[in-house]
């Protein structure tokens, strides 16, 4: 089968390599659609994991499952599948935390999703494993994982209902966030992003207000808006401390930034404590989902919150992966890039 393997930022290959042998309690997957991660064009984060077939959105149809696996699952299914899976029973799972499991960092879809065929263990399948609604497509079905990391996103921040929601970075996940702020009943969206683009798409979507943050001072603006209160959630999107750092300074006495990206390891955070304590300010990360997350998910985009037509903004064959991967690292115009899967084997 071929797949899409990155041996360093930029460097994508298209290699053979066999379909996975399917064990007794494991399922293959014939992959459909796969998008592109935005953390899969963060150079320190993927030089991290190269060389790896790349691409944890996947959807596809199962072709075949192992002899012990139940009845619910069978060829002919399409499914979004995550690639970890928690396994629900130790600490960190009991308190809801499935990020924390070691079973959940230690398991992977194999041998990725951007590849023709890819293998689901068993605690995958088990866990972390939806059918996908007929009219639910399969672009759509490969925004599970993003808007699912959003959907954890936004509860970790509190509540979003008559909120000031501040949105920094209107990439994809900064869009993903408009769609689901406004739907969960924001009173005032506010936008920023360095490319007009994203932010007239960010307009387009729902945002109230999107703001130039390379022509404008940001907290003197979101000040402005707000009859200088400041936004009562902000989701600090890009993976920098000066991201951060402007969320602090842009949130009102008592509201909430979200960290949504990790930084570069060694990246300090200089804070004011008295200044942090006496706003009563909440600093929160949120490093990606939970299976609680992908089912809401699911929810959303099978009630029509969120689509691929709201964010897909490039489509690539497989063969052609290695440059889906380059705009969606380079181009300024691109929302998402998403990668289809087709094969000719039986």
């Amino acid at each position: 089968m071929k797949v899409a393997r990155l041996y360093d930022y930029l460097d994508v290959r298209i290699e053979d390599e066999p379909i996975p042998t399917v064990g007794p309690r494991d399922a293959l997957v014939r992959t459909r659609a796969c998008g592109i991660c935005s953390g899969d064009v963060v150079p320190w984060y993927i030089r991290r994991k190269a060389p790896l077939v790349f691409g944890h959105e996947p959807v596809g149809e199962i072709v075949e499952v192992g002899k012990d696996v139940q009845s619910l699952w069978h060829p002919g299914q399409r499914v979004f599948v995550h690639h970890h899976a928690p396994c629900l029973d130790c600490r960190a799972c009991r308190r809801g935390e499935f990020v924390q499991c070691e079973t959940w960092r230690q398991s992977r879809i194999v041998p990725g999703g951007m590849a023709e065929f890819f293998l689901v263990p068993e605690i995958n399948l088990a866990v972390d494993t939806l059918v996908l609604p007929d009219a639910v497509g399969d672009d759509d079905g490969a925004l599970v994982e993003p808007l699912a990391c959003v959907v954890k996103s936004l509860q970790r921040a509190g509540s979003v209902a008559d909120a000031t929601v501040l949105i920094i970075g209107l990439g994809v996940m900064g869009q993903l966030h408009v769609l689901l702020a406004r739907h969960l009943g924001a009173r005032l969206i506010l936008g920023t992003d360095l490319v007009p683009s994203r932010c007239a798409h960010a307009k387009s979507l729902g945002a109230d207000h999107v703001i130039d943050a390379g022509s404008v001072d940001l907290r003197a603006r979101v000040l402005d808006v707000t009859d200088g209160e400041g936004a009562d959630v902000v989701i600090a999107g890009p993976a920098t401390v000066e991201a951060i750092e402007l969320g602090l300074a842009c949130a009102a006495r008592g509201g909430t930034v979200v960290q949504f990206m990790g930084t570069e390891p060694g990246a300090q955070l200089s804070l004011s404590t008295n200044d942090y304590y006496f706003r009563e300010l909440r600093l929160v990360p949120s490093y990606s989902c939970g299976p609680r997350d992908t089912r809401t998910a699911l929810d959303f985009i099978a009630a029509g919150v969120v689509r691929a037509g709201h964010v897909v903004t490039h489509r690539y064959p497989l063969e052609q992966a290695a440059e889906a991967y380059r705009v969606a690292a380079q181009d300024r115009s691109a929302i998402k890039a998403m990668v289809t899967v087709t094969t000719n084997h039986g």
